[in-house]
């Protein structure tokens, strides 16, 4: 599924249905982080906390950010870096949001609106990036496309259309799920006479009416569970969205997303197509790559929203992404434009389980890396291990999902919060072969379209806080190689809980089991950009 959907959706039928003491010892300055015993954090967050979490350092404020803050206060000081084009494969970012000026690649061999393709790449007016997908925004999964095409009794068939048949069953539960919320949501509004409400203001429900009551318990719940983060109106219409959208376009086998672009998906040298109108036909479904890309970039200390990993970087956009499954094709393609047009640091934050034409993505990967291009990918929102065969997330390095085939490719997991064997987002996908190291990736607020901010969830979230460190170091440290970028983000991590708990709980009224971190991927680590500068450092030296 594409973009990697936020797993917020899934966890409303589960609300509604559903020791150690050693003393944490500051460190020195320049000192390379490692795990603690133990980490006893002050509850709940504030405010602030929260919407920076993923700067902030397991030693000094004991939540495991990526020490972004601590990065810049002790290593950056005084330092000046080289400015790098990230390339954000996506559905489209709001280039016009005000947190992100100054942080958009320009084509610098493109006269704006002339209508001539000046630096002869075959783009018209690409001043900005490319848009692959053109006025088309919603798309079948891969797998309805597969299964949409004649029974050939193929393997790969039957598993699609195994898949389709399970997806379409519990869209439909998903469906009736959803109208069910909406009407509690619309029950409690009428009767508090507002439209956004907290948990304090349930309080003042006093309604006999059994539906009132019912309605009253049910949102209690939610707003219990959720945290306070949670806001019912947009929270709650954004997974009506996500339900219906899945059944009306990408479960829908009479929908034919892909007839309003005009191309032919399955002729990769049928090229040039789109448009130069990066976010897209409606900037509000620009949403997951405007997130990503603040993520990355937002600029930092302007009190406005979050702030960005660095401001040392040009974001250059590539929308491939849409509603639904993205094509081969136009990855293999944003691949190879972000590359040509000079992206150092390739973000991706899609996936899927099928993969038609994945040797066009293979190449284009290949290809990126003798261009020294790093490409971080999102792990999947799914809680599986990807190292199973049958869990295979698309795209990936390895074409037997075992022996990688080229070493700049970086599989993110994602993290939250609280440190402890509870510390890997349920949602994250895992995998000792297949997943690299993780990155938090659980409530990350940041830019998205028309000048707003949003928390949002998922490997999708994870992905750009670790190309956004993979982007740091390429700024200072210009030298190093994208193999060794990859690298430093891998061994300079912090160390996850030596047990912890990997994937959804399959049964909320049982204790789920923790296992070894070691199998939770090649690192049993978490992204730390204090670190990983430290060792970038170290390693320019040699």
């Amino acid at each position: 599924m594409s973009p990697i959907k936020i797993n917020t959706l899934s966890a409303f039928a589960l609300l509604v249905f559903a020791g150690c003491n050693t003393t944490l010892q500051a460190q020195t300055s320049k000192e390379i982080i490692t795990a603690p015993l133990a980490v006893i954090k002050k509850a709940p967050l504030s405010e602030n906390e929260l919407k920076r979490w993923s700067h902030l350092d397991l030693i000094k404020d004991s939540i495991p950010g990526m020490s972004v803050d601590r990065a810049y206060a002790e290593l950056l000081q005084g330092k000046k870096g080289v400015k790098v084009i990230v390339g954000i494969v996506d559905s489209g970012v709001d280039i016009e949001h005000p947190d992100l000026q100054g942080m958009i690649w320009t084509n610098p061999k493109e006269i704006p609106g002339n209508g001539i393709d000046d630096d002869k790449n075959g783009f018209i007016d690409d001043v900005h990036g490319w848009n692959f997908l053109g006025d088309a925004v919603h798309e079948n999964l891969e797998l309805t496309r597969v299964v949409k095409k004649a029974n050939d009794g193929s393997a790969e068939y039957k598993s699609a259309l195994a898949q389709y048949e399970e997806k379409s069953k519990k869209v439909l539960e998903d469906k009736q799920q959803v109208d069910f919320l909406i009407d509690v949501h619309n029950t409690i509004k009428k009767e508090l006479n507002k439209t956004n409400y907290k948990l304090e203001d349930l309080s003042k429900v006093t309604s006999t009416d059994p539906k009132v009551a019912r309605s009253k318990m049910v949102m209690t719940q939610i707003l219990t569970n959720a945290g306070p983060t949670f806001d019912p109106e947009s929270e709650l219409e954004d997974y009506r969205e996500s339900v219906y959208d899945q059944f009306n376009y990408n479960l829908n086998k009479e929908y034919d997303g892909r007839k309003i672009v005009g191309d032919n998906p399955d002729d990769i040298k049928d090229k040039y197509y789109g448009n130069n109108v990066v976010f897209g036909p409606d900037k509000e479904k620009a949403l997951h790559g405007t997130h990503v890309a603040g993520i990355i970039a937002q600029i930092r200390g302007n009190n406005l929203g979050g702030d960005g990993v660095t401001n040392n970087v040009e974001i250059l956009t590539v929308r491939a992404v849409p509603d639904g499954d993205e094509y081969d094709k136009d990855i293999a393609l944003a691949i190879r434009y972000a590359v040509d047009n000079g992206a150092k640091v390739i973000n991706g934050s899609f996936g899927k389980s099928f993969s038609p034409h994945k040797q066009w993505v293979y190449d284009a990967i290949k290809y990126a890396a003798k261009k020294d291009v790093l490409i971080v990918h999102a792990a999947g929102n799914d809680g599986y291990d990807i190292d199973k065969t049958e869990n295979i997330n698309y795209p990936n390095d390895s074409e037997d999902n075992i022996k990688e085939f080229t070493n700049n490719v970086l599989t993110i997991g994602a993290i939250n919060k609280q440190y402890g064997e509870n510390v890997v987002a349920g949602f994250s996908n895992f995998g000792k072969i297949n997943v690299d190291v993780f990155a938090p990736g659980e409530e990350i607020y940041a830019t998205v379209p028309n000048n707003k901010y949003k928390y949002l969830q998922g490997t999708s979230m994870a992905s750009p806080n670790a190309a956004g460190v993979a982007a740091l170091i390429r700024s200072y440290y210009p030298k190093l190689k994208a193999v060794q970028v990859k690298q430093i983000l891998m061994d300079s991590g912090v160390a996850l809980p030596s047990m912890i708990v990997l994937g959804e709980n399959p049964n909320p009224n049982e204790k789920p089991v923790a296992v070894s971190s070691a199998v939770s991927s090649r690192t049993g680590k978490m992204v730390n950009a204090y670190n990983a500068l430290l060792m970038a450092e170290k390693m320019s030296k040699k």
